[in-house]
């Protein structure tokens, strides 16, 4: 767990790479509905990841646990 004055930065497309094997293809769906599929989750996990970060180093030095919590939870209900 990183200490109050460290900032936790994510990679981007690092955690978008290791998203993907969890979803994996099921056997009677289309391989193009499967490709469009990875790619949203990829996308998506890339977004999720910047706006964690941006959040990060605006916000989370300042914003007390409570608000720290509401904020990863707006973002998980925007995204999801």
């Amino acid at each position: 767990m990183a200490k109050k004055d460290e900032k936790i930065i994510i990679d981007p497309k690092e955690f978008a790479q290791m998203v993907l094997p969890g979803s994996p293809k099921k056997d009677d769906e289309d391989d193009l509905v499967y490709i469009k599929c990875q790619l949203r989750l990829y996308l998506e996990a890339i977004m999720l990841a910047q706006d964690f970060n941006d959040l990060e180093k605006t916000q989370f030095d300042v914003a007390k646990q409570t608000q720290r919590d509401a904020i990863l939870q707006k973002i998980i209900e925007r995204r999801y």
